[in-house]
Order: C-alpha cells, then sequence, then structure tokens
C-alpha cells in the first residue's frame, strides 16, 4: 500500500532534454498530469508525451504551468482522453493558452494543405469546448484536487501556485500530501526582467524539488550584470545602424516579444533607442501583447501600468508580408518564431539579410542546437547554412551575436535556491544532457544527505 504522503512521479516525456514537457505524480490514490506540452520539432503523434499507458479518465486533474507550446500544446489531445479530470492554471495561462491553441490548429492545418504534416491532432471547436473546463487559480491559495479553496489547516492532497517569474502566468506547483511537500517549478526565472519580476517561490524547506535544469550547461560570465548586458545590446543595435544595416530577433511571440517591447521602451526613455526607430513583430506577437496588456494591472510584473502597443507603437508583420519588407536601415525585426522553424516570420526575413555584412541577425534566447537558429548559431562566419528545405543554403555573412537575456533561470541562481530550501530528493527535468549532468554532479557535492534523480522518459521514481 503506498504510504500516506508518499509521491511516485513518473516522467510521460519521450527522451531526457525539452520538448514535450508532461509528468505524472500519484499521491494518496490519486494522479495529478503536470503540463501538457508538445515537441516544437516533430510532427503528429510523435510531437506528444508518451500517454499511451495512463489509460482512459485515469486522471484526477492536470496542472499547467504556463502557456508555451511545450507545456500546454497538447492540452487537448490529454483532456479528450481524461474527461472527468479538472484542470487547474493561473488566468493569465488560460488567456494566452487558447490563443497559442489557436493558433497551433492554424498552423497544422497550414502545414497539412501544404502535404507536410497529416490531420491535425485537434480542432478549433475542441479548443473552444475544453476552455470551458479549465480553471483560473489565483497565486498563493490552497485548493483541492476537485478546484475548491481550502484552508491551512484543510484537507490533503492540496494544490498551491507560485509565481515563477519565467512568463507572464507561470506558476511553480507546490502540492502538499500527508504532511510532506512536492515543488514542481516548471520553468522558472529567479532574476528580474524587462518586464517579469523575479520567481516569488517558498522560502521554508521541501521535501521533494522537481525543478528545470535548462541552463546547466553554461556558466554565468565572471562580473556579469543584466544591466550592462542590456547596454552592450543596445550599444550593439547602434552600431549596427551606423554602418546602414537593420537588427533582425527571432523571438518566441510568447514572453521573449514582450520582454523585448519593453526593454525598448526602457532604451528610447534612457535615450539608448530613438524614439524614430521603427519596430516590428509579428501577428501572434501582437495579439498575446493584447492579453498582456489587458491584464496589465492584474498580474505581478514591472511597469504595471505599462501598455506595450500603445506606448511602444511595434507595426505588425502578417506571414504574407514577411518576403516583401524592405532591409532598411535603422529598424528592428523583432520576428516569431525564437528558433526560426522553418516558414516563420523569422525564418523568412533572416533569408533575405543572412548574406548582407550590414545586417545583423540577434538573439536573446534558448534555441534548439537542431532548430535554423541553432545551426546558425554555431555557424562559422563565411560558411554555408541552410535556413530551410525550401531554400537553397546560404553564406553566412552577416553579424550573428548573442545576448544572455534568457527567461530560464541561471544556474548559479538555481544552485542557491536549491541549497536554501535543501530538498531531501531532487529530480531534475527540462534540460539536455549536459545540463542534467552539470546540476546531478553539483547539487549531489552540494546535498550530501539528498538524492539527486534524472527523470528517466517512462520511469516512475518512488518519492
Amino acid at each position: 500500500m503506498e504510504e500516506m504522503g508518499a509521491f511516485v512521479f513518473t516522467s510521460l516525456t519521450r527522451a531526457v532534454g525539452i520538448g514535450a514537457n508532461s509528468y505524472l505524480l500519484e499521491v494518496e490514490g490519486r494522479r495529478v498530469v503536470l503540463d501538457a506540452g508538445l515537441h516544437p520539432r516533430l510532427e503528429g503523434e510523435e510531437a506528444l508525451p508518451q500517454w499511451g499507458g495512463l489509460g482512459e479518465d485515469s486522471v484526477d486533474a492536470v496542472v499547467v504551468t504556463h502557456a508555451h507550446q511545450d507545456h500546454v500544446g497538447a492540452l487537448p489531445v490529454l483532456l479528450r482522453r481524461q474527461r472527468r479530470a479538472s484542470v487547474f492554471m493561473t488566468e493569465a495561462t488560460l488567456a494566452m493558452g487558447e490563443v497559442m491553441l489557436h493558433n497551433s490548429v492554424n498552423v497544422m492545418l497550414k502545414r497539412r494543405d501544404e502535404g507536410i504534416g497529416g490531420a491535425p491532432l485537434f480542432t478549433h471547436r475542441e479548443v473552444d469546448l475544453q476552455a470551458r473546463r479549465w480553471t483560473k487559480a489565483p497565486l498563493r491559495q490552497r485548493f483541492s484536487l476537485e478546484g475548491e479553496r481550502l484552508g491551512p489547516e484543510e484537507e490533503e492532497p492540496s494544490i498551491e501556485f507560485h509565481d515563477a517569474g519565467h512568463i507572464l502566468g507561470s506558476a511553480g506547483t507546490l502540492i502538499r500530501s500527508g504532511g510532506r511537500t512536492l515543488l514542481y517549478t516548471g520553468d522558472v526565472n529567479f532574476a528580474d526582467q524587462s518586464l517579469m519580476q523575479a520567481a516569488r517561490f517558498p522560502e521554508h524547506s521541501v521535501d521533494v524539488l522537481v525543478i528545470e535544469a535548462t541552463r546547466g550547461d553554461r556558466a554565468t560570465p565572471e562580473g556579469f550584470s543584466r544591466e550592462a548586458e542590456e547596454r552592450r545590446l543596445a550599444e550593439s543595435i547602434g552600431a549596427v545602424f551606423e554602418r546602414g544595416g537593420c537588427v533582425v530577433m527571432p523571438l518566441f511571440a510568447l514572453g521573449k516579444t514582450q520582454e523585448m517591447l519593453a526593454l525598448f521602451h526602457q532604451f528610447r526613455r534612457r535615450g539608448w533607442l530613438g524614439m524614430d526607430c521603427p519596430i516590428y513583430i509579428g501577428g501572434l506577437g501582437a495579439k498575446l501583447t493584447q492579453v498582456h496588456d489587458r491584464l496589465a494591472s492584474q498580474t505581478p510584473r514591472q511597469y504595471p501600468g505599462l501598455q506595450l502597443l500603445d506606448q511602444v507603437a511595434p507595426y505588425v508583420v502578417g506571414g504574407q508580408e514577411a518576403r516583401s519588407l524592405p532591409m532598411k536601415r535603422g529598424r528592428i525585426y523583432a520576428l516569431s518564431s525564437g528558433m526560426m522553424t522553418e516558414k516563420t516570420v523569422s525564418n523568412t526575413v533572416a533569408s533575405l539579410m543572412l548574406s548582407d555584412p550590414l545586417h545583423a541577425l540577434f538573439f536573446v534566447g534558448y534555441a534548439d542546437p537542431e532548430s535554423p537558429a541553432g545551426r546558425v548559431r554555431s555557424a562559422a562566419h563565411g560558411s554555408m547554412v541552410e535556413l530551410s528545405a525550401q531554400l537553397p543554403s546560404q553564406p553566412l555573412r552577416c553579424q550573428v551575436e548573442a545576448f544572455q537575456l534568457s527567461g530560464h533561470a541561471s544556474r548559479e541562481n538555481i544552485r542557491e535556491y536549491v541549497n536554501r530550501v535543501r530538498p531531501g530528493k531532487v529530480v531534475l527535468v527540462h534540460g539536455d544532457e549536459p545540463a542534467v549532468d552539470w546540476f546531478r554532479t553539483t547539487l549531489s557535492a552540494d546535498l550530501p544527505g539528498s538524492a539527486v534523480m534524472v527523470a528517466q522518459p517512462g520511469v516512475s521514481l518512488e518519492l
């Protein structure tokens, strides 16, 4: 019989790494699925987590930590099989999750029509119907697996959201059972960004910590400060403009686009960027920025009253316009996708300037090494680069620069937090193998009395 308060954790991902995030937590005979992501580089069933062993209607609750596709993108498929499960997320995740899932349907339909993918995994109607089941859960409020609000001493197991500081609405999930606690961080950032404030996680000890390992493979440079990095970005933009070029910044439509708009707003206020500098964003980025503006005074963030679309006034670029955009001096094209996936606006625009030394391609966030963005970042200047199978390879002659403005916590900040809460068990998720290995080695040395484990696909960990 399962011990009261014991947790059994199973990774439902297909591989160790960053992809379709989803995890099963079993506690006191109840089953909770943490996140329901879609792998951004795979197609059809291969892009889904491994849900085959769950069984129909076997899940009591689903928690969605934030609205990025690798955490919410397969939710309609999961809920089709788990019709009785309660579904919890923050208000901002609910609002942006609908936008992201409808956009995903549009992308799947377009790819099907182009003969690239098969039938869409779900439909617009399915998204609309299932969204009625989603429950908005406020931060720092305990609630049962049925969604009832609980007092501090009421029944368990219980769920409680804490601001994760990653993107608008992102939340870590604290689960209590039988006097024991498990904290699943989701994607987290322990430092202030341009728009988002640093995570506000529990500072008391936790029994089990399930934590992301995204940036475990890179150390923060000695003497690094975000303000200096922002200044370096502003000066680099100015240098490109001075020589007669423009800047292309591949960005995730959700989170990074809004962070950069807030940063450009700061640059203008500081006199680092001219008020007349045209800034272009994509259509999905504009839709999600509307949600940010609507919730500007209701969620933890910097500049709570800032209306990004009004005060930054970016131009919106549709997919049909991308190939005809003029690569003129003094313009910033802050376009999705952040990984420059084929047939996205950033991929198309990058193809127009990749071989021109006047222009620059600036990266400010994560890029899968196997994505077009990853290939460009690792390519030698002057080498041939393939942005798309539909386009010929091009020589890389534009300036390529990366800036450390990630929405994920640095490995040093994660290490510091783990040492503060001193969990008895640490489970590492959401990281490529070198990143996971660094955390496993380092945290095992830091906490010799704690077990540090890597969540292997399909393997259940009795915690």
